[in-house]
């Protein structure tokens, strides 16, 4: 198999499974299209920068490509959960679908595709949400949809195979992998744009049009035969084949494949012990990190308000730390406007539960703009969470200061700012105050940002 034709596979893959949250991805004659799901050709490194950190991603390449091909007779079973980020959950988009594939010997022997809610059907058991759940929603059960709770992508991979158990199914699953929906937006960059039922779609409005075609007015009016809007997303899927196939930048095509799991929009598990380290190493784990000795922030939101409202919230952080006083001491501004101007079935004011991850030990001085904060600690780390509202067509600045461990002072700063799954990009601020003076950088949270004084910052 050629290099352009595994790019190919891997585009239309990645493509395939962030759209499925609209419905896209169904089982037909191209599913052995899925044996090579989320492979490159190892000679992709040669249309790439030849960083470390690249040579460690293309050796996990080819072990997911042999994980996918390999020949053995033993079927394996794969869960995807299917998330829409545009209604924001702690470890991605709201998981409004799953699918379960089975693959023996190099080949598709089962998929198949579910609604969350008929899955949750089937749980029987109570299970008391998570706080936010119940106070914000009134929601009293937790079950499968609500499982990606956590921002710690591993600890989500084991609720979704809990309640998976509970609604009577085999856990037993060999791995799991999580898209968000903005990756299928993302592809019209590929393809360009395409016609469905005399609507143009594009780079800029393909969500929401899509939105709107498959979903609004079936929202509206639930008794209409959802089969028609199944049709219309096979009628694209088969375009946007079409489109990857003829592609010829085989360098884009790789960059994208890469980007989605770069970004977290893509997270990966696996049982196999050997294939994990591997994820892991790379970061394509969505894991909250356990083993940094800096300083360290984390905003995590939940949307608690059931509509599609993240679609239109800009996000942006400024992180103040100063280490010359008796304390340490971090000022951090988090600014939410909601770019909507007016409400309606997709997008309402938008209510958030905000956890922010700091280092173990954190006092929390000051806040302003959100509630009385529930305080815990977590991997390693202390954080705070507090209800938020950003009212349509307004800002919400959030402030909160507090005081550091002392060790964050111990040998040169450093900080790590990890980003969430499906949150997009966020504009970031750091400023660092110390006995030299006064160090500033700025910079995009596409994916996990590292700064340290005298290295990354000037």
């Amino acid at each position: 198999m050629s290099k352009k034709t595994k790019l190919i596979i891997v585009g239309i893959i990645i493509i395939l499974i962030g759209a499925s949250g609209f419905y896209l991805f169904k089982k037909s004659d191209k599913v052995s299209m899925v044996v090579n799901s989320i492979s490159v050709a190892k000679s992709v490194i040669n249309l790439l920068p030849i960083k470390e950190d690249t040579k460690k991603e293309v050796q996990a390449i080819d072990a997911l490509v042999g994980e996918f091909t390999k020949k053995d007779g033993v079927e394996k079973r794969f869960l995807l959960l299917l998330q829409n980020n545009m209604e924001l959950r702690p470890g991605g988009g709201f998981l409004g679908q799953y699918a379960v594939l089975k693959i023996k010997d190099g080949e598709v022997t089962g998929l198949t595709f579910e609604d969350a809610n008929l899955l949750d059907q089937r749980i029987t058991a109570k299970i008391p949400t998570p706080y936010p759940f119940e106070k914000m929603m009134s929601l009293k059960k937790w079950k499968f949809r609500d499982s990606n709770f956590s921002p710690d992508f591993p600890t989500n991979v084991e609720k979704a195979k809990y309640f998976y158990r509970l609604a009577g199914g085999n856990n037993n699953f060999d791995g799991v992998i999580a898209a968000n929906a903005t990756t299928f937006g993302r592809a019209f960059e590929l393809t360009g744009p395409m016609t469905v039922n005399g609507v143009e779609l594009n780079s800029e409005n393909a969500v929401l049009k899509l939105e709107e075609m498959v979903e609004k007015k079936y929202i509206l009016n639930p008794d209409i035969d959802t089969q028609n809007r199944k049709d219309m997303m096979k009628t694209l899927a088969a375009q946007m084949t079409e489109k990857i196939t003829s592609l010829n930048n085989i360098p884009k095509l790789s960059s994208f494949v890469l980007e989605e799991l770069r970004n977290k929009d893509v997270m990966l598990n696996f049982v196999d012990e050997k294939l994990q380290s591997q994820i892991k190493e790379v970061h394509w784990d969505g894991g909250v990190t356990t083993d940094w000795g800096g300083d360290y922030f984390m905003m995590v939101d939940a949307n608690m308000g059931a509509l599609k409202s993240d679609y239109y919230i800009k996000r942006n952080i400024e992180y103040n730390v100063d280490l010359t006083g008796e304390k340490p001491i971090a000022d951090v501004f988090i600014t939410y406007k909601h770019t909507a101007t007016y409400g309606d079935w997709r997008t309402s004011d938008y209510h958030s539960y905000l956890r922010i991850y700091t280092p173990k030990g954190t006092k929390l001085l000051e806040r302003e703009m959100v509630s009385y904060p529930l305080e815990n600690e977590e991997f390693g780390k202390t954080y705070f969470g507090f209800t938020l509202h950003t009212l349509i067509n307004r800002e919400t600045k959030v402030r909160l200061k507090y005081e550091l461990p002392e060790s964050v002072r111990q040998g040169d700063y450093k900080l790590l700012l990890q980003k969430q799954s499906g949150v997009g990009e966020v504009p970031v601020k750091v400023k660092v105050k110390n006995k030299d003076g006064e160090f500033t950088k700025e910079d995009t949270l596409r994916k996990d940002l590292k700064f340290e004084v005298g290295e990354t910052m000037e």
